[in-house]
């Protein structure tokens, strides 16, 4: 993209440069004179590092508009092996269950991470709410006072990284990312490092302690979030974004912003390109001091990046704030990877996202889409469950939810009776909401099969099921209709998102490089649940075919195969 904004990442890769080489690290790898390329054939060796990149909320439709103005890593990263229609097949589009899939090759019903939230009504815990990425055991902690033991736990089944490591405990695994949910959920149980971003610069889990160089990041990071920013410089390409999109009831609007920030606004710090490059030179960092993709077997590092999410949540993923961080995560990448060319290393790249997204429905609106709306304040699942209960005489509360649609819960303390007597009702007065698609109970789902057809023609109760684990998710489940956002109001900081089952939630696209490598398009619909068995065949990792729900993607043009 011309003119791309200023990002921070060279500062900040600098500010480590400089720490690393005062602490003895700082050796560079480069090579004085380059071997030819080697094309990719199924002969070649297994790469010695594999790069995981997931980029959050970045929909098929966001790469398909600004492929064509990408300049750098992530057009480096479309002349590879390019499928635009991934899918992140599943009905509930949030990012823990998304990202559990990443790296698993299993859909939400086996990873056990079906939404960011979920109900354990059995819990002796006064909040009977689950955050995806905590261990509610841990005493004094609460997800919905956002006070939380952050942990793995909930997660069902292994990573790639707890593969490789169990194969060769040599093998290093670095998992760094904007959100706990999205280092933790890819970065598994046996992560060498794990850590993600927070207002002081960067944390870990298990009560580990940063290592020295992450430390040295984190000390970097808080001091550039501590900075305020001026805004960005609008590039030429993203002027027809830009577009003021009035919002809540106080003069408001979002499309026209810059993605300037006061000093220490850690919100607004994750809400832009820089994020996603204190992220990214974190992981350069810690590549260089670990060597990793160096030594004699393969290493694996996961990056998380988070700034589009918070772009889109904010500001929605149409205005001229996007289009600045596409810019700007197209020069970040390309920052990174050419980092990693300076070592000679022979790598791999896999790049993906946890899910899609939907634009506000104001700008909708105005874009030739007029019947985007929001939720009516009357869908709240608070209210029906009182008033169902005040019908029926039941107890209350009777309904547990995260929100006007996904898992409801009823109450455990229910007769047989009085819960059939309930379910009739709720699921009545919910289907009669006119912004309401469907609502599927759980034994509907329990005895239906997943779906193993390609991902483009699942109905509705396949995403649902793919969705369903029948220890965690809720006695029924309701969907909106397409384009219903459900958020109330536009002027609460969250303007749009995802969450549904509907493709502009669920297409993401999924891209692999490799020096070397013949590039080509699959334009047929793969699934994220297909990359672990792609990456774990081009390294030689066996892995049970009958225990995970995705299949190995052939990277060879040709009549050669990479699935080994």
């Amino acid at each position: 993209m011309t003119e791309t904004p200023p990002v921070k990442l060279k500062a900040l890769t600098t500010a480590l440069a400089v720490a690393l080489c005062a602490a003895g690290a700082g050796a560079s790898f480069a090579q004085d004179s380059a071997p030819p390329v080697q094309k990719v054939t199924a002969a070649t060796p297994p790469p010695k590092l594999i790069v995981m990149i997931a980029v959050d909320q970045f929909s098929a439709d966001l790469f398909a508009e600004y492929r064509s103005h990408f300049t750098a890593g992530l057009a480096r990263l479309a002349s590879g092996a390019v499928f635009p229609s991934g899918y992140q097949s599943h009905g509930a589009t949030e990012t823990c269950p998304g990202h559990s899939t990443i790296l698993t090759g299993n859909h939400p019903a086996h990873t056990g991470i079906i939404a960011n939230n979920f109900f354990d009504l059995s819990t002796s815990r006064e909040d009977k709410r689950l955050y995806c990425a905590e261990d509610e055991t841990v005493a004094g902690t609460s997800s919905g006072s956002g006070k939380y033991a952050a942990s793995v736990n909930h997660l069902l089944v292994p990573t790639l990284g707890d593969l490789m490591k169990a194969r060769d405990p040599n093998a290093q695994v670095v998992s760094v990312a904007g959100k706990d949910r999205a280092a933790i959920m890819m970065g598994g149980r046996k992560a060498d490092e794990l850590m993600w971003l927070v207002p002081t610069g960067l944390t870990s889990y298990r009560g580990q302690a940063l290592s020295p160089t992450a430390t040295q990041a984190s000390t970097a990071i808080a001091a550039a979030i501590a900075q305020p920013r001026p805004g960005l410089t609008l590039p030429a390409d993203c002027a027809a974004h830009d577009i003021a999109i009035p919002i809540g009831d106080k003069g408001g609007s979002v499309g026209t912003g810059r993605l300037a920030r006061d000093g220490g606004d850690f919100r607004k710090f994750m809400a832009s390109p820089e994020a996603d490059g204190a992220v990214l030179a974190t992981a350069a960092a810690l590549r260089q001091v670990r060597k990793m993709g160096e030594g004699s077997t393969t290493d694996l590092l996961i990056v998380g990046l988070s700034a589009t999410d918070y772009v889109g949540h904010s500001t929605g993923a149409e205005g001229s704030e996007m289009c600045m961080q596409m810019a700007g995560l197209d020069r970040e990448l390309g920052d990174f990877f050419a980092r990693l060319d300076a070592t000679g290393i022979d790598y791999a790249v896999a790049l993906t996202a946890d899910h899609g997204g939907h634009d506000m429905p104001e700008r909708n609106r105005q874009n030739a889409w007029p019947a985007a709306e929001r939720i009516d304040k009357t869908l709240d699942p608070d209210a029906i469950g009182k008033a169902v209960a005040e019908k029926l005489g039941l107890p209350q509360p009777l309904l547990y939810s995260d929100g006007p649609f996904g898992d409801m819960y009823l109450a455990k303390t229910l007769t047989p009776a009085q819960r059939k007597a309930a379910l009739a009702e709720l699921t009545a007065r919910f289907r009669a909401q006119r912004q309401v698609e469907a609502v599927v109970t759980g034994e509907e789902l329990a005895s239906r099969p997943i779906s193993k057809h390609a991902p483009d023609t699942w109905s509705l109760l396949d995403k649902l099921r793919a969705s369903y684990n029948p220890e965690r998710s809720g006695d029924f489940i309701v969907v909106l209709k397409p384009r219903v956002t459900p958020i109330p109001e536009s002027g609460l900081g969250y303007v749009a998102t995802h969450g549904s089952v509907w493709d502009y939630d669920r297409r993401v696209p999924i891209l692999f490089w490799r020096k070397g490598l013949q590039g080509f398009e699959q334009p047929n619909a793969v699934m994220t649940v297909d990359i672990l068995p792609t990456l774990a065949s081009l390294i030689g990792l066996p892995v049970d075919a009958n225990k995970i729900d995705g299949r190995c993607l052939d990277l060879i043009s040709g009549a050669e195969s990479s699935c080994r």
